[in-house]
């Protein structure tokens, strides 16, 4: 263990003692949390040494520690991570509590990914109904496992933004691709060379999947629907300005724990009188 985060933090890897508890921890898989330490003082077995062995590899390549892994816990379950979606990050679980005082009973998550968003809010909510859309197969493929091993019973389909979408949702989410093409160079290892290219930006400014979505949100909204969306920490005023040129109400930008912009929500009026 000792060297395994002399290894990591010879390569600038940030956490390093954390992340080696957590890769040891999955080199063993059946032993709990708790029984972990008493293990540590035995001598390490052939197989769980080479475990992780390569785990540490990956992990000083810069891989993160989920895809290693093969598992993130978001909002209130484990999900299942592979090189193909985004890493659920803390910080998106916002939208989710954001979401969570909206009234609704059918969703819309557009890019959705693992399924994270989608599955922990029908999760929340028992008899409601949902629908998560991806532009990719093997991300769909990830949302569909978790929703099967999770029991939640969700749709997915195949759409590029609402392409492929028919018929009007309460809710409709997302956290798009919203990185500008300037500031890919700028991030982490474990982010810009690990995770889908295509679910962190536009190529361009960052602000081109909130158009969109903003655009196609009023026709796929029942009336008095609401559209929430994730969005970096500088993009509020622009994101709720292109809400409110779409005709949508009340809009509102929501912080996350950390004090920075994360939510813009959105109502479609309803019907006069309502």
């Amino acid at each position: 263990m000792a060297e395994a985060v002399r290894r990591l933090e010879a390569v600038g890897v940030p956490g390093a003692p954390g992340d080696a508890l957590a890769l040891i921890a999955h080199a063993y898989g059946s032993v709990p949390r708790h029984a972990l330490h008493a293990e540590l003082t035995r001598p390490l077995p052939p197989e769980v040494a080479a475990r992780f062995e390569a785990a540490i590899t990956a992990r000083a390549a810069r891989q993160p520690v989920a895809q290693i892994t093969g598992q993130r816990q978001f909002w209130r379950h484990s999900f299942t991570v592979t090189p193909d979606t985004l890493d659920p990050r803390p910080e998106t679980e916002t939208l989710v509590a954001a979401a969570l005082t909206l009234p609704w009973r059918t969703v819309l998550d557009l890019g959705t990914g693992t399924g994270a968003i989608l599955l922990s809010l029908l999760a929340e909510r028992p008899g409601t109904r949902g629908l998560g859309v991806d532009l990719s197969p093997a991300a769909l493929a990830v949302a569909r496992g978790n929703a099967g091993r999770l029991g939640i019973a969700a749709e997915f389909a195949g759409s590029d933004w609402f392409a492929a979408v028919t018929g009007c949702f309460d809710l409709i989410v997302s956290n798009p691709p919203y990185i500008a093409a300037a500031e890919m160079e700028g991030l982490s290892p474990e982010v810009r060379d690990h995770e889908p290219r295509m679910a962190l930006t536009d190529e361009g400014d960052g602000l081109s999947a909130y158009r969109a979505i903003a655009a196609g949100a009023p026709s796929h909204l029942a009336p008095g629907g609401w559209l929430a969306v994730e969005i970096g920490p500088t993009q509020g005023a622009a994101v709720a300005a292109l809400f409110t040129g779409a005709g949508l109400t009340e809009v509102a930008v929501r912080p996350d724990l950390d004090g920075r912009d994360r939510v813009v929500l959105g109502r479609l009026a309803p019907p006069a009188g309502n």
